[in-house]
């Protein structure tokens, strides 16, 4: 959809070539860590953890060691981040 639109893209294997934790925060400071997380996964449900018992912190570090707890897909268009599948915010941003 983005490409058939002009818009270039940039993609990144967040498996193959993992986050740092400046980016990690660079990401979160948009849209807040928890918008980020992803507390659907499966990887999230395994640790037995306590949503509302976990800190930004804690889910910096989560996502470090785990990929799968990003939320994804992360778009950037300009200045605004999408953060999820949501189309309609995708078609509205370009």
């Amino acid at each position: 959809m983005l490409l058939q639109k002009g818009v270039s893209v940039n993609e990144r294997d967040y498996f193959k070539d993992r986050l740092t934790a400046d980016e990690i925060s660079d990401l979160a400071k948009d849209v807040g860590m928890s918008e980020i997380f992803a507390w659907r996964s499966p990887s999230f449900k395994k640790l037995g953890l306590i949503a509302a018992d976990v800190t930004d912190d804690q889910m910096a570090s989560l996502i470090l060691e785990e990929p799968r707890l990003l939320k994804r897909p992360i778009v950037r268009i300009e200045n605004q981040l999408i953060i999820g599948s949501s189309l309609k915010a995708i078609e509205e941003a370009v």
